[in-house]
């Protein structure tokens, strides 16, 4: 069960954010953000879980989903949080748990730092507080440029992100249907439902910068999550850990960079402990 709701983000901007469980039931909010390339859809069964504590949205977030995508942007930092804000505000959900993934998780702890009333407990999966190697940065814009599109069909796009991309050192499933669902069919084939300009210009928005500083103004109940074989690093997900004033970690085994993909059952378990520890209910 669950309906979309159009919202005004910065300067206007149509966005559209899911709700889980039945609307209108008075509970404490709680607001999902994705990482990039992705959407609402994707915190699908984390949404539907959190739904019977807490009245739950997902956002897709600017140049995301069924999100507006405007030609100029911007996509810089400010603009994702002010969104964040905006639907906070307009939904009446804060203070809200946030739950945000790679660069949702930024926004959210960026928004925690900002917005203190608005946010009550925090969770942040499989983001760094460190900017990536200008190489990385670079491989990243070649991989991004290399995607054979048009897809021929979803399960072709399916095979390539989860098994024939050459960047994949094993099969990954779960990549595989995340970015099987943000491809939509047209007229030649399948295509990504964003722009992968406008992609490139939102990661250039963080993946030059640290946000070490903003991380050590989040007070509320913060947990940092990791995928045992993702993108965070043990070592530096524990020193954001004690970067916060209130931090604690989790890590989840046999996952990468989209535990809440890959070891569904795991992420809620790690989330409730988080949700019953930290006393936000």
């Amino acid at each position: 069960m669950g309906r979309t709701i159009e919202v005004s983000g910065q300067g206007e901007l149509p966005l559209v954010v899911r709700e889980f469980g039945r609307p209108g039931e008075r509970r404490p909010g709680a607001l999902l953000l994705h990482g990039l390339m992705g959407h609402a859809d994707h915190w699908a069964p984390t949404g539907r879980w959190l739904a019977r504590r807490f009245r739950t949205v997902a956002l897709d977030q600017r140049g995301h989903g069924r999100s507006a995508k405007p030609p100029a942007g911007p996509w810089g930092r400010d603009a994702f949080v002010a969104d964040a804000e905006a639907v906070l505000e307009e939904l009446g959900l804060a203070p809200a748990l946030l739950v945000g993934h790679g660069m949702g998780a930024l926004t959210a702890w960026q928004l925690a730092a900002r917005r203190p009333d608005l946010v009550r407990a925090l969770v942040i999966c499989e983001m760094r507080a460190s900017p990536p190697s200008a190489e990385a940065q670079r491989g990243w814009r070649r991989w991004l440029g290399s995607w054979p599109l048009p897809f021929a069909s979803v399960e072709e796009v399916r095979s390539w992100f989860a098994e024939r991309d050459p960047t994949l050192n094993a099969p990954q499933p779960a990549r595989g249907s995340f970015f099987a669902e943000v491809m939509a069919r047209r007229s030649d084939g399948w295509r990504p439902v964003f722009s992968r300009e406008q992609m490139a210009a939102v990661r250039d928005g963080f993946a030059h910068d640290a946000f070490w500083e903003e991380l050590a103004e989040v007070f509320c109940p913060t947990l940092v999550v990791r995928g045992v074989d993702g993108e965070l690093g043990r070592a530096e997900a524990q020193e954001m850990v004690r970067a916060l004033p209130r931090g604690r970690y989790a890590d989840i085994p046999k996952a990468g960079h989209l535990p809440h993909l890959e070891r569904p059952d795991a992420w809620q378990e790690t989330l409730q402990h988080f949700v019953e520890g930290a006393l936000i209910t």
